[in-house]
C-alpha cells in the first residue's frame, strides 16, 4: 500500500514559520487616536442670546403662557351660556360644570352670572354675579374656576371669551423653538426720531379686525447695506416693532415677527433682531396679533432670530 509522504523543514523554515505566527498572533500597531476638536469658545454675546432664547420658551409653557389659551369665543347674542355640558353656546374642557354660567352683552359691555352652585374667583375673592372689565379698558378682570381662567378679550371692536386651560393640549404637546445661529452683524444702533405727536396707526390682526396702535416716532438704521426705517409701537416700559421681511413665509413665520426693545436713550435705541420672535399667534390658533404697518414691511431677509415653529399646524 501507499504510505503519506513525510514532511521535513529545516531549520531556517522553522524560523521563518515560527516568525509568520507570530506576527498572524500579535495585532498590528495602531496609531494613536487623534485627539478631539475643542469646541470654540462661546462668547458673553451668544451666551446672552441663548439665555434669551431659554427664557422664551419658559414664558410660552408657563402657567400663563400663550401655549395655555385654549379657546377664543365671540359674543355676538345678549346671552351666551357656557360649560362642559355640549348644548352650551360656549363649551368649556370636561373639567369645568356641565352649566357653569351665562354671559349677558348690552352696550358692548359683558357681565356674568355664575349658575346655582357655581363659583368663580375674581383675584383671590369669590365671585358669581356683575359685571367684568375687558383687556380694552386696561388689565382684565380674569375669572378662574379650577385649571381654567377666562376674560373678556376685544378684538378691534369684537367682545369675546378669552380662555386658559393649564392642561392645554398645545402646551403638552409643544416641541421647541428653532432659532437662525446667532449673528453679530443683526445688532444695529438706530436713530431714533419723535413724531411731535404720537401717531395713530390702524393695522388688522390676523383675524381681520381692526387694531389701532400708537407709534411715537420712527427709527432708521443701516441693514446689510441697506438704509431701513421702521415705526414702533409704545408698550410704556419698552418699545415693540412688528415687521415682516423676505424670510416670512419660507424659514420664518409668515404673517410677522415681533421684536422688542428698551426704549430710546440719547436719540438711540439698540435694535438686536438676534431677538426677534415669534407672535402667539405662529403657536396659538386663538391668538390675535396684529400685521405689520406697511413701513415694517422690510425688502431684505432678516436671517436672525426666530424660525417658523414645527409645530404649527
Amino acid at each position: 500500500m501507499r504510505l503519506r509522504p513525510v514532511l521535513t523543514l529545516s531549520a531556517a523554515g522553522i524560523l521563518a514559520a515560527s516568525m509568520a505566527c507570530r506576527q498572524q498572533s500579535e495585532p498590528p500597531a495602531s496609531n494613536p487616536a487623534p485627539e478631539a476638536k475643542q469646541p470654540a469658545p462661546v462668547s458673553a454675546y451668544e451666551t446672552e442670546i441663548r439665555k434669551f432664547q431659554q427664557e422664551h420658551d419658559a414664558t410660552l409653557t408657563k402657567d400663563t403662557g400663550w401655549l395655555t389659551i385654549a379657546g377664543l369665543f365671540f359674543l355676538s347674542q345678549p346671552e351666551t351660556t357656557f360649560g362642559s355640558d355640549p348644548l352650551n353656546d360656549i363649551v368649556l374642557p370636561v373639567a369645568a360644570p356641565p352649566r357653569a354660567g351665562r354671559f349677558f352683552l348690552k352696550d358692548g359691555k359683558v357681565s356674568v352670572k355664575a349658575e346655582p352652585g357655581v363659583t368663580f374667583l375674581l383675584g383671590d375673592k369669590p365671585f358669581t354675579n356683575g359685571r367684568i372689565k375687558s383687556d380694552g379698558e386696561g388689565p382684565p378682570d380674569r375669572l378662574t374656576m379650577g385649571d381654567l381662567q377666562f376674560w373678556v378679550h376685544m378684538s378691534g371692536d369684537r367682545p369675546s371669551i378669552r380662555l386658559r386651560d393649564k392642561n392645554s393640549k398645545l402646551r403638552k404637546q409643544f416641541v421647541g423653538t428653532s432659532w437662525f445661529p446667532v449673528n453679530e452683524e443683526y445688532r444695529v444702533e438706530a436713530v431714533y426720531e419723535p413724531y411731535a405727536t404720537t401717531k395713530k396707526v390702524q393695522v388688522p390682526n390676523i383675524l381681520g379686525d381692526i387694531d389701532t396702535l400708537e407709534v411715537p416716532g420712527k427709527v432708521t438704521f443701516t441693514l446689510n447695506g441697506q438704509q431701513i426705517t421702521m415705526e414702533p409701537v409704545d408698550e410704556s416700559s419698552d418699545y415693540w416693532f412688528i415687521f415682516r421681511d423676505l424670510t416670512s413665509g419660507k424659514e420664518t413665520y409668515p404673517a410677522a415677527r415681533f421684536l422688542y426693545t428698551d426704549p430710546p436713550k440719547n436719540g438711540k435705541i439698540k435694535i438686536d433682531f438676534n431677538k426677534a420672535e415669534n407672535p402667539p399667534c405662529a403657536y396659538n390658533p386663538y391668538a390675535t396679533c396684529p400685521l405689520p404697518p406697511e413701513q415694517n414691511r422690510l425688502r431684505l431677509r432678516v436671517e436672525a432670530g426666530e424660525k417658523n415653529y414645527a409645530g404649527h399646524s
